[in-house]
């Protein structure tokens, strides 16, 4: 798998990357004519709006990155007015913010519960306590000139702890594709930003709210992927399919792909082993030539678009991507705990293992690893032949040669027109 494609750039750079560009084109070309108070309440709107989603979606990874934006903005604009305060703030919360989100980051999301957080509320409560009494004893030093001229520049030790926080942040996106993931990287880019501007309140402002409303909008853009996008194998779901089909203009052909004797690798294997085939054929499809997107329309059945293409153009790709999959083996992970004997069989083979300990580790040394397991699949093509060609007609017909191709031996590929594809046609585009 490539770690950088466009798909990848795209998640990365929308909605957050794209938000955050706006408003620094906002903030440069001069037509920010709102006053500090109005862009002050957009931010306590970005916070308060974030979090109410944040809350509503049981998201509390992107709450607390909302509340951690929020104590940094208020312990900075807390000191307004008194230079040296505000610098030494900023340089704490330079430190503490990237700390938090990459603490953030690797947090399993487990809802709004006491368990998941508490740590994280103490660790703020000790952060805050500890911001406070640094701020206090700084109080009583006079400022030196150095200290105003300075004001938004950061320490050396800040940037570094800055620019590793985002290096992380861009590896944890690519491992897990998330966009609260994107967004806490382009949260903690605008919250730089906020600091580096802390002599220019209205600018310093407006960075805050870009910095809350970036994770605000992630949870939108993550409810997307979860109604558009298969969760198991990642591909477009059948929402997606239906939409896509509303769109489609003749001419256009679509298949269906069935995985042969999916049940069995249920039933035999179990479902994890299931999962894995699923996963297995999605990662071929996601790859399919010829202009074809692929979606996953539940169970073991999946649909690719071909927009603009006849049978005859997709018949070669689809035979290809045929023998991709007939030719990928993968190994179960783990045993087949469905051949181990139940019940007191069980216990009793047990009991002389414990009795014979020699003879079970020569039993473990001399097992042999899982079989690699092959899958096909069936496919099944047809294609609108005028403008006025019905969608779910077509989608019929290529249901119909999916039949055809598993009553025809399975793991191969009919059209709607024919009963049989040459597989000699994939060396066409070979």
């Amino acid at each position: 798998m490539r770690v950088w494609s466009q798909a990848t750039l795209k998640s990365l750079l929308v909605p957050g990357g794209i938000l955050l560009l706006g408003v620094v084109l906002l903030a440069y070309s001069g037509w920010l004519t709102l006053a500090l108070p109005a862009i002050s309440f957009l931010y306590y709107c970005a916070i308060g709006g974030g979090m109410l989603l944040a809350w509503r979606f049981h998201s509390s990874r992107i709450f607390l990155s909302l509340l951690v934006v929020f104590l940094a903005e208020q312990a900075v604009g807390l000191f307004a007015g008194q230079p040296h305060l505000v610098s030494m703030t900023a340089r704490a919360v330079a430190v503490l913010v990237p700390l938090n989100f990459v603490v953030i980051a690797v947090m399993r999301e487990r809802g709004f519960t006491a368990a998941s957080l508490s740590p994280i509320a103490l660790l703020l409560f000790v952060e805050a306590v500890t911001v406070a009494v640094f701020t206090s004893s700084a109080a009583a030093d006079k400022p030196s000139a150095t200290q105003v001229q300075h004001l938004v520049t950061l320490p050396r030790y800040a940037i570094t702890v800055l620019s590793l926080a985002a290096i992380f942040l861009i590896v944890r996106f690519l491992i897990t594709r998330k966009p609260s993931d994107s967004a806490l990287l382009w949260s903690l880019c605008a919250f730089a930003v906020a600091l580096h501007f802390t002599g220019t309140p209205r600018i310093s402002m407006l960075y805050w709210a870009a910095s809350g409303c970036i994770l605000g909008v992630s949870i939108v853009e993550n409810s997307y992927l979860l109604a558009y996008h298969d969760e198991l194998t990642s591909l477009p779901s059948r929402r997606a399919f239906n939409d896509a089909m509303m769109r489609l203009q003749s001419p256009y052909s679509i298949a269906v792909v069935d995985i042969d004797h999916f049940k069995k690798f249920n039933d035999t294997y179990g479902h994890d082993t299931g999962d894995q085939v699923l996963r297995l054929v999605a990662s071929n499809l996601a790859r399919v030539t010829g202009g074809g997107q692929a979606y996953r329309c539940g169970g073991e059945e999946f649909m690719i678009l071909f927009p603009g293409k006849a049978a005859p153009e997709v018949t070669g790709h689809l035979e290809q991507l045929r023998k991709a999959i007939e030719s990928s083996e993968f190994r179960r992970r783990g045993g087949d705990r469905r051949q181990a004997p139940r019940g007191p069989e069980r216990r009793s083979q047990r009991t002389r293992g414990r009795a014979n300990k020699g003879q079970a580790i020569r039993q473990l040394a001399e097992e042999k690893p899982a079989a690699a397991l092959s899958v096909t699949v069936s496919i099944g093509i047809a294609t609108a032949a005028s403008e006025s060609s019905d969608p779910d007609r077509v989608l019929q017909a290529a249901d119909k040669a999916l039949y055809r191709a598993k009553a025809n031996g399975r793991n191969r590929l009919e059209t709607a027109s024919s009963t049989r594809v040459s597989r000699a046609q994939a060396a066409d585009i070979a």
